[in-house]
């Protein structure tokens, strides 16, 4: 017999793998999946309602599963080294058949951190195939081939050739659109605030410290005063004129702020977009990257972090025990709690034998490890790292203080109550590594960088000014990749797997697009959450989406049966498509299709935007009349350096073409440029400016590279 034979997915995480087990063992990588339903036919069995998928080997692993199958004949046990989840065990499972793998020399080994000792641990730990997690697994797959294989020729028939819809992307498109609903239906109000300057009088001629109040309530009053327009607020104003204002109250106590928990999918996912503008879909490509292994010098290669499709927030004891010390070791006893943190995420359907995602071990620090990493890499690590080390460390302790102050009208005699409150950082705790961001601000400083002056009970206070503003209520904010994760997260729609790739379909798909980072439908978005609603408001709604996920883990548990399951669904979807092919009224185009400012050059009729294979582009509203088309391009609002024309967006020829720069005059101008340009010109040579990564720039005309000067919105389209 030959080598052991361990199968992994990737080459990376094989090689890393590799390292660690020595010549004993012959590391061989799938590709991922090797088998799958056919895509041109349904591929499951419907008729008899046993819902048995068809596999097949796809045609691109081929010659994969034959160099693993004859590697396998001379193995005395082949070890499945999947990823630790539904799909790894699928994925397993698919092997033993593709190949097939004499069970009886199949052992199943699972880790959830590729490190030398995690993976010996493993193997000398191994176990048979999870049958029910291939249960799972498989159960998804043919829920959504079903959803999707036959909603879609509704879809086509009703709407346009070439749409699809899915159990997951159909509930996430349905968000975006009520969410855009609610933004035009939302009636703005005025209201109005006002603050008052102070400053203490001063006892010893020195210059005191100035500070804001707000006025929030007439005094004697529970209710917060409400200001409702220009006039209220200038009578409030003009009764204040000559008032005397003194401090009635001050309230000083210790507010503490706990860490929060390490990463999970989602919130990784959420802080990624808030804090280095990844998307769901490169979060994940490069968390694989730093969990398959780097090679990081002396070390050699190793996987960074813990497994990072993950909802659980545990985390080992051996982790913990390590994060204890190092946090004593470089910042000392103070900031390390006599017991460990653990944490207990609130999430629907939580795997709490997974662990949360943490580097593998927090002495290979961001700084130590840089120089191995790609850019992506560095900054998504160190994004873990300080994450996990925060979270093992202690409060941040402010101290609080609330001032209520006393204004009595000399014209009136009404008392008015204002407020002031601030908070001063006492002990930085986990702040001294990490802050979690926020997917909004109302612009007003923190309270935690306010420092009020020294007050007492019965202080008088100099008036300075009355500060009166005018406002008015905001509609909801449309959804950012950050706020959609954790909406699907928080109904429990889909799963760690599911967020990335169900938001890049939406986009794809031309359902919705990202108009300055959030998520805006588009009128086929809204075309095909409309019909989908009317007719399959059970694929639509997110109580019974959510309920289909619960069913599935059931699966994975081993507490439901997966045939009964599809069955319960499957009938009344299937009456209801059928239904709908007969019955729904087709979308007209011009509910689809977008208007444009330009006229076909061929018979006069306006253009449209539509989207096709390529993206989108201008196509005649007389179509198939009239087949004229041409580009849509963007302008991004940078005048082109050879003749002063706009630069546009345009990409090259073909599915995956490369996206460029080019002047809107061509072929009269030929000026392109790879990097996107920016609007702000070379602060030293007044030169192009042009992107090299989210915060910096470099110049085409000299030497200058350095971090962007301000910020740049994004650009208007441009018909072309």
């Amino acid at each position: 017999m030959g080598k052991d034979l361990v199968i992994v997915e990737s080459p990376a995480k094989a090689r890393t793998i590799g390292r660690f087990l020595g010549g004993k063992y012959d590391t061989k990588a799938s590709m991922g999946h090797v088998r799958d339903i056919p895509k041109r036919e349904m591929g499951v069995r419907v008729d008899d309602l046993s819902f048995v998928p068809k596999y097949r080997v796809m045609s691109d692993k081929r010659k994969v599963v034959k160099e693993i199958a004859d590697a396998a004949k001379s193995a005395s046990t082949v070890y499945l080294a999947t990823d630790p989840d539904r799909e790894g065990e699928a994925i397993s499972w698919h092997l033993i058949n593709a190949a097939k793998i004499d069970s009886s020399k199949v052992q199943r080994v699972v880790f959830h951190e590729i490190t030398d000792a995690a993976v010996k641990e493993a193997f000398a730990h191994p176990r048979g195939l999870d049958d029910n997690l291939i249960d799972a697994q498989q159960a998804r797959r043919v829920l959504d081939r079903l959803v999707g294989y036959e909603l879609s020729p509704v879809l086509w028939k009703k709407v346009r050739r070439g749409l699809s819809a899915g159990r997951v992307q159909s509930v996430a498109l349905r968000l975006i659109v009520e969410r855009e609903q609610e933004i035009e239906a939302f009636q703005s109000e005025e209201y109005w605030s006002i603050e008052a300057k102070f400053a203490p009088q001063s006892k010893n001629g020195a210059d005191a410290q100035t500070f804001t109040a707000q006025l929030f309530r007439l005094h004697g009053s529970k209710a917060r005063i409400e200001i409702k327009n220009e006039a209220e607020a200038t009578a409030i104003t003009g009764d204040l004129e000559g008032a005397t204002y003194r401090v009635t109250s001050v309230q000083r106590r210790e507010r503490r702020r706990k860490p929060s928990a390490p990463f999970i999918t989602s919130t990784l996912q959420q802080e990624a977009s808030r804090k280095l503008g990844f998307t769901a879909q490169r979060t994940m490509v490069v968390a694989q990257q730093l969990y398959e292994g780097v090679n990081v010098g002396t070390g050699g290669t190793t996987g960074l972090i813990t497994y990072m499709r993950t909802d659980s927030t545990n985390v080992a004891d051996s982790a913990l025990r390590e994060a204890s010390a190092y946090v004593k070791e470089k910042f000392g006893t103070s900031f390390a709690p006599k017991t460990a943190r653990r944490y207990t995420k609130r999430v629907r359907g939580a795997q709490e034998a997974h662990e949360a995602i943490r580097p593998t071990s927090l002495f290979a620090e961001p700084e130590k490890v840089k120089n191995h990493l790609s850019p992506e890499q560095f900054r998504l690590y160190d994004l873990i790292w300080r994450r996990m080390v925060a979270s093992q460390m202690n409060d941040a302790i402010f101290d609080a203080t609330r001032v209520d102050i006393d204004a009595e009208s000399v014209s009136s005699g009404t008392h008015y109550d204002f407020r002031a409150t601030g908070s001063v950082l006492k002990f930085a705790g986990f702040r001294k590594v990490y802050m979690e961001g926020t997917d909004s601000s109302n612009g007003k400083a923190s309270e935690e960088s306010r420092d009020l002056p020294p007050l007492e009970d019965g202080d008088a206070l100099d008036f300075i000014a009355l500060l009166p503003e005018q406002h008015f209520t905001q509609p909801p904010p449309r959804y950012s990749e950050a706020t959609l994760v954790r909406a699907l997260e928080e109904e429990g729609i889909g799963r760690p797997s599911t967020y990335a790739p169900t938001i890049a379909t939406v986009l794809d798909r031309d359902y919705a697009r990202k108009m300055k980072s959030r998520f805006e439908p588009t009128k086929l978005g809204r075309a095909v959450t409309g019909l989908l609603i009317q007719h399959f408001p059970d694929v639509v709604d997110i109580g019974f989406t959510a309920k289909m996920e619960e069913q599935l883990d059931e699966i994975a548990s081993g507490q439901r049966a997966w045939n009964p399951m599809l069955k319960d669904f499957y009938q009344p979807f299937n009456t209801t498509v059928k239904d709908a092919l007969e019955n729904a009224e087709r979308v007209p185009s011009n509910q689809i299709d977008e208007e444009s400012s330009e006229v076909c050059e061929t018979c006069d009729s306006p253009m449209v935007i539509k989207s096709g294979r390529y993206g989108r582009f201008l196509s005649c509203s007389g179509f198939p009349k009239c087949r004229s088309s041409k580009p849509l391009m963007e302008r991004i609002g940078v005048k082109c350096p050879k003749d002063g024309g706009d630069i546009v967006e345009r990409r090259q020829r073909g599915r995956n073409g490369r996206k460029f720069y080019g002047c809107v005059n061509y072929p009269d101008c030929d000026f392109t440029v790879n990097r996107k340009p920016l609007r702000v010109p070379c602060l030293e040579c007044g030169g192009l400016l042009v992107e090299q990564g989210r915060d910096r720039c470099q110049c085409r005309d000299c030497d200058y590279r350095g971090p962007i000067p301000e910020a740049v919105d994004a650009g208007e389209l441009v018909e072309v």
